[in-house]
């Protein structure tokens, strides 16, 4: 929370990545990319909650693994090369929404 507002961080993992194939979940110093982003807002004193945006049902385990939360499975639409990042917090923003859940901010990590 930053000064009474409510802070959500979104990562967008999908699974097709094409430059570096299953780059989420490929181990970085132990564990998995993923984690380091799922770590570090987890233990931020701003964040109040950490989702994952993500299309592929492994790397939705290992970031719930890792204590990430996944409300909801990206659509394939929204998981392709050409998909943006701006859709990607748009879809995951609204869905939220539908189950009355708001935040101040939002950020991308």
């Amino acid at each position: 929370m930053i000064n009474g507002k409510t802070v959500l961080a979104i990562i967008p993992a999908r699974g097709g990545s094409e430059g570096l194939p299953r780059k989420n979940i490929l181990p970085l110093a132990g564990k998995p990319l993923i984690a380091w982003s799922i770590e570090i807002a987890l233990e931020s004193q701003y964040i109040d909650r950490c989702i994952v945006s993500t299309d592929d049902k492994e790397i939705a385990s290992i970031a719930e693994k890792h204590g990430a939360e996944i409300p909801f499975m990206r659509p394939k639409e929204l998981a392709t090369a050409k998909s943006t990042g701006n859709s990607v917090i748009k879809h995951a923003i609204l869905h939220l929404e539908q189950l009355n859940q708001f935040y101040n901010y939002t950020i991308l990590l």
